[in-house]
């Protein structure tokens, strides 16, 4: 399991003060991110190799401007060229469940434009951060 803490800015609520829902994929793309780096993975441009192919965000509570937020990231499952992680937002003061995430992951060759087998050692480290359900 990978965690980061996040601040939600002003720009993240809607009108009726409350995290705006398009703000938590925000928030789940820069803590996929933010676990692929934490396992060495390279996520520049150049040398990334999976698009995301799903995407799901249940919204449990309400956020509000200027909370802290924890976001525990976690891989469900490893296939042949695709993984799922799944997240988890907690208020940071309170512990509360805020939000639940996931997200399909498939390994892309962009150059062939085609889904290609998880790299031996990328897959390692996700298998090395399954979590039972």
């Amino acid at each position: 399991m990978h965690e980061f803490e996040i601040n939600v800015r002003f720009s993240e609520t809607d009108a009726l003060g409350h995290i705006n829902n398009t703000s938590y994929f925000i928030y789940l793309e820069e803590a996929r991110m933010k676990f692929f780096e934490a396992l060495g993975v390279a996520t520049n441009v150049e040398s990334w190799n999976f698009l995301l192919a799903s995407t799901k965000c249940d919204f449990i509570a309400q956020g509000y401007f200027n909370q802290f937020l924890t976001i525990r990231s976690s891989i469900k499952k490893v296939g042949t060229k695709s993984c799922e992680m799944v997240h988890d937002i907690h208020c940071s003061q309170t512990g509360e469940v805020i939000a639940k995430g996931s997200a399909v992951l498939v390994c892309f060759n962009f150059l062939n434009q085609k889904s290609e087998p998880i790299p031996e050692m990328i897959k390692e480290k996700l298998i090395s951060h399954l979590v039972q359900n």
